[in-house]
């Protein structure tokens, strides 16, 4: 454990991303994987993987069964532009069954316990599954996205999931990631230009106003202090 916190500390800072994902991709032995939901962060990460062929990294995506059509549209993109499958998890057919005939097909809007049950079957249990074996989990968390990342690190372990967590994209501006989808023509969905900034199911995500925060279309409904999924602490 402690070799691979050296192996990740000696990738933070200034070095690019390129360089980052290329030097864990050749010095690290355990498992990696990269969760990707076709984002504009996530895709930005998925160029470098999938363009520099870096296949020791492997890329997943969950499926709620939920999402919007244009989210599966930027996933079919990616997979003819790179010439590349993203493997798919979804949820549990049993539980979704069960919670489903239990409380509704839209009763995550009735309470946040509701809602949270519903992420927990369509989103965590797949997640948990993705991440079985996993020493290093990639993700495209930015400390701009919300003001509970604020003080996430680069390199974090977490203790739940007894793996470490590498956000590469930390300080990474919106702006820097357009900037970069476009000099690099990388594929990105198309309702990030309608005002989706933070993508999910197609029921729970609306476009946000100018000047609200990152993931007011996220959950709109609730409190911004339980605007979380359960995917991420923060």
């Amino acid at each position: 454990m402690n070799q691979l916190k050296e192996i990740l500390e000696k990738v933070t800072g200034q070095v690019s991303l390129e360089e980052k994902l290329f030097f864990l991709n050749n010095n690290v032995k355990e498992k990696i994987v990269f969760s990707t939901s076709f984002g504009f962060e996530d895709q930005v990460i998925s160029h470098v993987i999938l363009s520099q062929k870096l296949d020791n990294i492997k890329i997943f995506t969950l499926d709620t069964g939920r999402v919007f059509q244009e989210t599966y549209n930027t996933w079919n993109k990616t997979e003819l532009k790179y010439q590349a499958k993203i493997k798919p998890f979804y949820p549990p057919t049993e539980e979704l069954e069960k919670f489903v005939e239990e409380n509704g097909i839209n009763s995550f809007y009735d309470s946040v316990d509701l809602r949270k049950q519903c992420c927990y079957i369509r989103k965590v249990i797949p997640l948990n599954r993705a991440l079985k074996e996993a020493s290093v989990w990639i993700t495209g968390l930015r400390a701009e996205q919300s003001n509970n990342r604020h003080d996430m690190h680069e390199i974090e372990f977490d203790e739940e999931k007894q793996l470490f967590k590498f956000n590469p994209l930390i300080d990474f501006t919106t702006g820097d990631c357009f900037e970069y989808l476009k000099e690099n023509r990388v594929p990105y969905n198309p309702l990030h230009d309608k005002g989706f900034i933070s993508i999910g199911c197609a029921p729970c995500t609306r476009a946000i106003n100018e000047g609200e925060d990152f993931r007011a279309g996220r959950w709109w409904w609730e409190d911004n202090s339980k605007k979380e999924c359960g995917l991420h602490a923060k």
